[in-house]
């Protein structure tokens, strides 16, 4: 969640408009009441974006600055938090290490930002711990680079972007944070951000000089403890590929040893990379180019469903430390108009998401209750995606928030059943064996000629005697589907057969009776044959999915 829009309750939504017009949220009115609805919503860690201190127009030069809230990703001090979200700007510190106090005590651990490539070309810290020396502080600015010095520098160049950035000036230039060794860069590089040394000379090879530790590296372990002992359970590391992976190795063991609890999470593009920065420690990594890419495309541009199974086979033997998600900060909305148009026609993604193996699963606020993303903030522009940059307030939240009252009473019928679907579906992840520590059996290769595999997708999940059997329609009519379940599945899963068991979905909470329709009420219609290669027929509408718990039992 941004803290920045999360409770702003502010409707104003001038475009560009000023904290002041268009409100902003702050930790404080995070409460425990929100806090437990997020938790009854099947959520075990929230990550609350934008915490760290970080370049605003208000604080900052306007000419480096994205938007007038500033990007969240360009820091201008790791030892402090955003002004911006305190109610009490001198006691805005305590007011953080307070969310973080009821974040935990409503039973929810907390995930925060850390951003190790860049920095905010105005970085200086004004928090630091007074032993601590500043990033650049011992630098020489005559030397494009050294180990011992914390940023990379054009010697005899100043920063001239082929843009106007007003008055600010900066010499020598530092290099960019995108790994642009110019001094002018674009406006599509991230001009706002300057590149942090962790000893790779890159303009001799990608040389690396990593003997002694480089001073950088220290300084980074100095801010984790930091923020380690404030609580905080995890980090979500920005652009972790960017930094090389011997500084993981080395970091991330000796947090560990002091915090053994922190996770770290990787934001990681390159699947070549995977293993590599997973044996340095980090938990768990994106799968935006796998995942994330493929479910997209089923979902809004018609490719066809059977390729999920080569997808999770791509990281098969890694998968149970892949994040799947369908939305986050830097992807579009999947209720906007490039993606999808409506958050219920990502059900039956989401459900494979939650539920295809034992890895974790993300959701972005306002995900849950379709958020369409399609407004055209200031600096953001009509893109589908919830502005970063901007002041701004976002109106599923507040029809959920209800100014503060977090009772959904501003919800519509549309929105308050996605976020049932949501909260049903979680909650189903998180309390079944079968889907936290289970096996899983794709079934879409054993299906006949009749199931669609360009549309629909199953698979059985497993743990002890609990079974779950997964059946989804991607299509966007209503679909007669026909399940069989091959001798194969029985006896890698050590399934029995039965000729009598019931089908209960636990979304619908309906039991699958022999017409393939679903009833309210359990009978002797709903007693169903599961044995091989005896096809189980099922109705599906359109854009939705079925967990169906299978048990031997009587009526």
């Amino acid at each position: 969640m941004f803290p920045r829009w999360f409770t702003n309750y502010n409707a104003t939504r001038k475009r560009n408009g000023t904290k002041q017009e268009n409100g902003c949220g702050t930790f404080k009115a995070i409460t425990p009441k929100a806090l437990r609805s997020i938790r009854d919503l099947g959520v075990t860690h929230v990550w609350y974006t934008g915490v760290i201190r970080h370049a605003t127009a208000e604080y900052n030069h306007p000419g480096i600055t994205k938007g007038l809230a500033g990007s969240p990703y360009a820091i201008t001090d790791y030892y402090d938090v955003n002004p911006d979200l305190a109610e009490n700007i001198d006691n805005r510190m305590n007011e953080f290490e307070l969310l973080i106090e009821r974040t935990h005590r409503v039973g929810l651990k907390a995930i925060i930002d850390f951003v190790p490539n860049h920095v905010s070309r105005q970085y200086k810290s004004y928090c630091k711990p007074q032993h601590v020396r500043d990033l650049g502080e011992d630098d020489n600015p005559e030397w494009a680079f050294s180990p011992l010095n914390n940023f990379y520098y054009l010697p005899n160049q100043s920063f001239a972007p082929n843009f106007d950035i007003g008055d600010y000036s900066e010499s020598p230039a530092k290099v960019t944070g995108n790994d642009c060794f110019s001094a002018q860069p674009n406006e599509n590089d991230w001009y706002e951000t300057v590149k942090l040394n962790y000893g790779v000379f890159y303009q001799k090879g990608m040389e690396k000089q990593f003997d002694p530790i480089p001073n950088t590296w220290h300084k980074m372990l100095d801010i984790l403890l930091f923020w380690s002992g404030k609580g905080v359970d995890g980090f979500r590391v920005d652009m972790a590929e960017m930094v090389p992976v011997e500084f993981w190795s080395w970091l991330i063991p000796k947090i560990k040893k002091e915090y053994p609890q922190v996770i770290f999470i990787a934001e990681c593009y390159k699947p070549e990379c995977y293993h590599a920065y997973l044996q340095a420690g980090f938990d768990y990594l994106y799968d935006k180019v796998g995942m994330y890419d493929y479910l997209r495309g089923v979902t809004s541009k018609n490719w066809p469903v059977e390729g999920i199974t080569q997808v999770w086979q791509q990281t098969d033997d890694i998968r149970h430390r892949m994040l799947y998600f369908l939305e986050n900060h830097d992807e579009q909305r999947i209720a906007s108009g490039f993606y999808c148009g409506r958050g219920t026609c990502a059900e039956p993604a989401m459900i494979v998401a939650a539920t295809l193996g034992t890895n974790p699963v993300m959701i972005y606020a306002g995900q849950e209750l379709g958020e369409k993303g399609m407004d055209s903030e200031g600096y953001s522009g009509m893109d589908g995606r919830t502005t970063i940059f901007d002041y701004w307030g976002i109106r599923s939240i507040q029809a959920w928030a209800n100014e503060g009252k977090f009772d959904g009473k501003g919800l519509d019928e549309e929105q308050n059943e996605l976020r049932s679907f949501y909260k049903k579906l979680l909650n189903i992840a998180r309390q079944n064996k079968a889907i936290t520590v289970g096996k899983m059996y794709d079934l879409v290769y054993a299906q006949s000629q009749d199931f669609n595999k360009h549309e629909q997708y199953a698979y059985i999940r497993k743990s002890g005697e609990q079974i779950l059997l997964m059946v989804l329609n991607f299509d966007d009519k209503q679909v007669d589907v026909s399940i069989t379940i091959p001798q194969e599945a029985f006896d890698c899963l050590s399934m029995y057969a039965w000729d009598r068991v019931t089908a209960f979905d636990m979304l619908s909470e309906r039991w699958l009776n022999t017409n393939g329709e679903f009833q309210e009420t359990m009978n002797e219609k709903t007693m169903i044959c599961f044995t091989p290669n005896t096809p189980i027929k099922m109705h599906l509408p359109a854009w939705k999915g079925v967990i169906l718990r299978i048990e031997n039992k009587l009526f």
